[in-house]
């Protein structure tokens, strides 16, 4: 299987903190993978540059069959390449309904008047329908998105970053403040995902990432530390230090 992302030697310093230090890995085309490493590791500077946030002080980012770099694009041109993030709050319109909201992030004609003559056809209706189903929320289509769980909530945004057909999700502790039933449900979820694009969860939470069941890596001062399955990455012993301090 190729490889979608590339990210290669990539260095970050903030004001002589270097966030991210050499950093190298790939994702594959339709591949889980869990980033885990403790507060400071990089995790979400990483996240900043794939998307196009912040740029890296060197190193690249080849994204594709053709490797482009990613470098060049700006944030909308990287979310239009089929990247989309998902941050740990979970950002939806609470005062419109489920149905709403996903039908304001179909893959749509974005220009000004474009914007203004749009309406939901036939076919956009079926999709957000599709959508609603895909993330468990199909009895949920008329409900007010302010009315949902924070469960319900976290997969609406899923299902709005789905609406735009992204061929990357990069999804940010999903699990935080879920109940049991809801991280379960997460779970199945983000697995059917991984099945048809490459998904990306950044995650503290070691429990959740072993249910995932997928192949680990695990960030410490910007670099790769370790990788691999989480119980080899759990018997390492720089892994254990870097974790239990010891």
């Amino acid at each position: 299987m190729s490889d979608l992302l590339e990210v290669s030697g990539i260095s970050k310093s903030f004001d002589g903190f270097k966030a991210i230090n050499n950093l190298s890995f790939s994702i594959a085309e339709a591949e889980l993978r869990a980033i885990i490493g403790p507060n400071g590791a990089g995790k979400t500077t990483f996240m900043d540059i794939v998307t196009g946030k912040t740029r890296p002080d060197e190193g690249q980012v080849r994204w594709g069959e053709t490797s482009r770099s990613l470098l060049k694009m700006s944030e909308a041109q990287i979310a239009r390449e089929g990247i989309g993030r998902k941050f740990q709050r979970p950002t939806v319109f609470e005062d419109q309904s489920v149905a709403d909201n996903l039908t304001m992030a179909l893959k749509a004609p974005r220009g000004a008047f474009s914007v203004l003559v749009w309406k939901a056809g036939k076919a956009s209706r079926a999709r957000v329908e599709e959508l609603a189903a895909e993330v468990g929320l199909a009895e949920q289509l008329h409900r007010k998105a302010g009315e949902l769980s924070h469960g319900q909530k976290q997969w609406l945004e899923i299902g709005m970053l789905l609406a735009q057909e992204p061929r990357l999700l990069l999804v940010d502790e999903p699990a935080a403040g879920m109940t049991l039933a809801e991280r379960e449900q997460t779970t199945t979820l983000l697995k059917r995902l991984a099945e048809t694009r490459a998904v990306v969860v950044v995650e503290h939470d070691m429990e959740f990432v072993r249910r995932l069941n997928c192949k680990v890596t695990v960030l410490h001062q910007g670099a790769v530390l370790a990788e691999g399955s989480l119980d080899h990455v759990s018997a390492n012993s720089d892994v254990i230090e870097v974790y239990l301090g010891r």
